[in-house]
């Protein structure tokens, strides 16, 4: 049983009583200890404005709205942005998901799924939620200057703090190729970490501007995307980036793409 689990907070958001109940024996079982309920998307701001939960756990479609619109609302309400969100469902369609990964989500988890799946999003989300200090002795990475490119405030939210988690403290940010660029031209940085898909340029072009034409041809770049199209991600690799991660992403895998990009250089 994880130390780690035990001490979270947990809001379930389930408007089917048979589900609700499975997932709470489920999460129980993995060492949960305070678990709260909530059947909808009001009642669900309701129980959070009465007591901050760690994380909320809900289902994509209630009856008063959907997981999306829920995530949204905790977005945009000042005391409700640093709540994890994992969102179960068995959805598999990218319109439907994307504006959920876009929102910063610990985890996407399928309906059904198993014990496995559980415990692996709730222990990425206790990582998430935790104050880390990095053991990385070979790399200093606070002395690291970042530069975070997503159109989505939200992602580079999210992003910025598991990154924060690992020890990195030195971010600029862009909502979009063209002003990574800008930022670029000017600033001398030590990792690039960006999204696929984004207006006026986006990831693609971002990585073949940098290997072709910047002066900082050798930065490292992560790419962290929902993007699936394998031709598209192999087109990236072509192009030179140093690693690919998917979103929503568990701090154990960035951490390992950050060691193989900055230990091992374009």
């Amino acid at each position: 049983m994880s130390p780690d689990l035990m001490h979270l907070d947990v809001l379930l958001v389930e408007p089917s009583p048979t589900q609700l109940k499975i997932i709470r024996e489920r999460a129980i079982a993995l060492g949960i200890v305070q678990i709260r309920e909530a059947d909808g998307l009001q009642s669900a701001l309701a129980a959070m404005q009465q007591k901050l939960p760690d994380v909320v756990i809900s289902a994509l479609y209630l009856p008063d709205g959907d997981g999306t619109d829920l995530v949204q609302a905790m977005r945009s309400t000042e005391a409700l942005q640093n709540v994890a969100f994992v969102l179960v469902s068995s959805e598999t369609r990218p319109q439907a998901l994307d504006p959920v990964r876009q929102s910063g989500v610990c985890g996407i988890l399928p309906k059904p799924f198993s014990d496995a799946q559980l415990r692996r999003v709730l222990e990425a989300t206790a990582d998430f939620l935790a104050e880390g200090e990095t053991d990385d002795a070979d790399i200093d990475f606070e002395s690291l200057r970042v530069l975070l490119v997503d159109d989505s405030g939200n992602a580079r939210r999210f992003m910025r703090r598991v990154l924060e988690n690992i020890g990195l403290r030195d971010f600029v940010e862009a909502e979009n190729g063209l002003e990574a660029v800008a930022h670029l031209d000017q600033t001398m940085f030590d990792l690039i970490v960006t999204d696929y898909n984004m207006p006026e340029m986006d990831g693609r072009a971002l990585v073949e501007y940098v290997r072709q034409q910047s002066w900082q041809a050798s930065v490292p770049i992560l790419m962290v995307t929902s993007e699936s199209d394998m031709s598209r991600l192999a087109a990236v690799e072509h192009a030179g980036v140093s690693g690919i991660c998917d979103k929503p992403f568990e701090a154990a895998s960035i951490r390992a793409l950050l060691r193989r990009a900055l230990l091992q250089p374009v």
